[in-house]
């Protein structure tokens, strides 16, 4: 039995396992936003307290170890799907409740640890299931899945909360109907990939046998902060994207707000088509456009027209508070803006991937990312606060100014690096 499972094709499986993998992400980060706005929380504190969510993103680095160490990645993947299930239960029982926003809070907490730990073992899965040959082959379909999961989140999901918010006139009702179906889509992934999830030979619980994962972890925190200019490296992580960081909170509550509080007045219906379907999927577009790029012209000479037309683009925000344009405009905006994003975050994705280098390249890697969610959190805080002390107009043009920090840093990214790179 055990060996006819272990022999079904991956497209049964990998398309499912990715978008389970980009679903919390965007419910934890990105909906739950939308969730408070709509829920009458001001933007201060959902600025601050939706940040503290990407703290387990920062910290998975931390207990990668133990899931490789104990059980198998597949176990690991069925029971976290389970948890994530349950968590999503628990958020939408808890807007039936009084004291809702500190219990859904603790309960995306919790879906955001158990969000991160799905991202080690589906990682660990890929490798240990598939051929190199197969990784090489499949790894724009997991990207791929994953984009979708987020404009399923963000597009698909928040129309949905707004359709029954005008049909039942209660919202908290409405999204807790839309969270229930979330954690029973979830119920159903562990339950599929119960059934069609191979046995690897390959994977079971680590005693230590490979080099990398025999070694301790202050042996790889030391080696990489011993890297060549490591502290341009950590600057670039940590300031490439400073402006889209304090951008990233304010922009759902800039749709949804009245114009007499300064934001466009959009309904939570046009917010998931505007940023969630139409936004996100020029994202797609610019990060497959990008990664096209960067593979035929090298990383040297793409990065400064690709972080330009990255950054460039969040002056449409500025013009947007002022002017407050109908939607019909907001549309061409909010989708160049986010197709920039895309295209101009396959750079800095990339440097990531190349700086891993040496014996511990993929635990770099994994530092890497963790401080890359660091970068995101932290401005998090302060952005919701700078709002509303400030006003939209104010805050999207410091927004721009913060952009220009990491551009600085690219002056500073060894030259030989980037030749070896292009």
């Amino acid at each position: 039995m055990n060996e006819q499972r272990a022999s079904r094709t991956p497209w049964l499986y990998l398309p499912s396992l990715y978008f389970a993998e980009g679903l919390p992400y965007v419910l934890i980060n990105t909906v739950s936003v939308i969730l408070y706005k709509r829920m009458g929380m001001d933007n201060a504190a959902i600025a601050f307290w939706t940040s503290w969510l990407y703290l387990p993103w920062v910290l998975k680095m931390f207990w990668g170890p133990f899931v490789d160490v104990f059980s198998t990645k597949r176990k690991w993947i069925l029971a976290t799907q389970a948890c994530m299930s349950l968590c999503m239960f628990a958020v939408a029982f808890s807007l039936r409740t009084e004291h809702y926003f500190y219990l859904s809070l603790a309960a995306f907490c919790a879906g955001a640890f158990v969000s991160a730990t799905y991202d080690i073992a589906t990682d660990g899965f890929y490798m240990l299931a598939l051929t190199e040959k197969e990784q090489a082959f499949f790894v724009g379909l997991r990207s791929g899945f994953y984009r979708l999961a987020m404009i399923f989140g963000t597009g698909f999901l928040v129309y949905a909360a707004g359709m029954l918010e005008t049909s039942m006139g209660n919202i908290a009702e409405s999204w807790a109907w839309v969270l229930t179906a979330s954690g029973l889509l979830f119920a159903a992934a562990a339950i599929y990939h119960w059934f069609v999830l191979p046995f690897p030979l390959v994977d079971r619980a680590s005693k230590g046998e490979r080099k990398e994962e025999a070694s301790p972890f202050v042996e790889v925190v030391r080696s990489y902060f011993k890297q060549e200019k490591v502290g341009v490296m950590l600057a670039f992580i940590l300031f490439y994207r400073l402006g889209e960081a304090m951008l990233l909170k304010l922009v759902s509550p800039f749709l949804l707000d009245k114009t007499s509080a300064g934001g466009l007045g959009l309904t939570t219906k046009e917010v998931g088509l505007v940023y969630g379907t139409v936004g996100t999927a020029c994202l797609v577009l610019g990060g497959i456009l990008g990664g096209w790029l960067i593979s035929k012209y090298g990383f040297r000479r793409c990065v400064w027209p690709m972080v330009i037309i990255m950054h460039a683009p969040d002056l449409f925000f500025v013009y947007m508070a002022y002017a407050q344009p109908g939607i019909g405009l907001v549309y061409p905006l909010v989708a160049l803006e986010q197709f920039g994003y895309g295209l101009g975050f396959t750079i800095f994705t990339v440097y990531l991937m190349y700086s891993a280098q040496g014996q511990y390249k993929t635990s770099h890697y994994a530092i890497s990312t963790g401080i890359m969610a660091l970068g995101m959190m932290l401005p998090g805080f302060a952005s919701g606060w700078l709002q509303q002390t400030l006003g939209y107009r104010t805050f999207f043009i410091i927004v721009c100014l913060m952009t220009i920090p990491g551009m600085l840093t690219i002056f500073f990214i060894p030259k030989e690096k980037m030749e070896k790179q292009a």
